[in-house]
């Protein structure tokens, strides 16, 4: 079943519809598009999301997924081809952004990792090697290539031996740790998060909104205050958060949604309705 937006959403969103073509809409991928899954290698969009996506793009400036997760996974997840080899219509013009903004794919599938990022690869192997072979029962050790994401879903007790260890990565290998949903990351010590990345595809539109459900995703809600403030954008920040979601996620949001499906109702939305709203 469908879940419908509450009228004080609506408002909120309508002028995102006045001007099309100078507007970016932008989403996070697990907890946002995709639900929240045990097996992070199992998550997938809900069903629907990846035409909804497509459509969006036919009709706004920018679409973009900016995720946490490799750019090679969101091609799979969102710019994978049928049998035939083609992509629905639009699916090419979606901006995929993965690892907080270090690597970005685009319609040729070809993905480019920013600054000076890809030197610290050696350094997040070597991690993920030794993160692996003290990792207790149930711990998962998900090596992105230049981030290292260590899951503790499976096993909730350990969470205090994983950021202890974690953390010595950090200070060893001279990374930098991001707290997630029963999760924590080492990213390489650089200035990209969701942030940078909301404002260089935000650049030179006249509005834009972010989707999020995780801290991951404040940088990309400060960058749309930012922008409010500093370049007359109208923005709009999206919570879609469930019983397991941070408070400080609601509380930098515009206007918070009930998880993936809510999350689903506001692009569904976007896509379908008249200009003016």
């Amino acid at each position: 079943m469908a879940t419908e937006l509450r009228p004080d959403v609506v408002r909120v969103l309508a002028p995102l519809l006045e001007h099309p073509a100078t507007t970016a809409v932008m989403t996070d991928f697990d907890g946002t598009l995709a639900p929240i899954v045990t097996d992070p290698s199992e998550a997938r969009p809900l069903d629907g999301a990846v035409d909804v996506l497509a459509r969006l793009a036919q009709r706004f400036a920018v679409v973009a997924v900016v995720s946490g997760r490799s750019a090679s996974f969101l091609l799979d997840r969102v710019g994978s081809v049928d049998e035939a080899g083609a992509r629905p219509a639009g699916t090419s013009s979606i901006h995929l952004v993965g690892l907080y903004g270090l690597e970005w794919a685009g319609g040729d599938r070809e993905i480019t990792v920013q600054g000076d990022a890809e030197r610290w690869r050696p350094v997040l192997a070597d991690a993920a090697a030794r993160l692996r072979s003290v990792a207790p029962p149930g711990v998962e050790v998900e090596d992105k290539g230049l981030a290292v994401t260590v899951h503790w879903r499976r096993a909730p007790g350990a969470a205090d031996r994983v950021l202890t260890a974690v953390e010595a990565e950090a200070a060893r290998g001279g990374l930098r740790s991001h707290p997630g949903r029963m999760s924590v990351e080492l990213r390489p010590p650089t200035d990209a998060d969701k942030g940078s990345a909301v404002r260089a595809l935000a650049a030179g539109c006249s509005a834009a909104c972010y989707l999020g459900d995780d801290l991951g995703d404040l940088p990309a809600f400060a960058a749309l205050a930012e922008l409010a403030s500093t370049d007359g954008l109208f923005t709009t920040a999206i919570a879609a958060t469930d019983d397991e979601s941070a408070p400080e996620v609601a509380e930098a949001a515009d206007v918070v949604v009930p998880g993936p499906l809510g999350a689903l109702a506001v692009l569904r939305w976007l896509a379908d309705s008249g200009a003016g709203g």
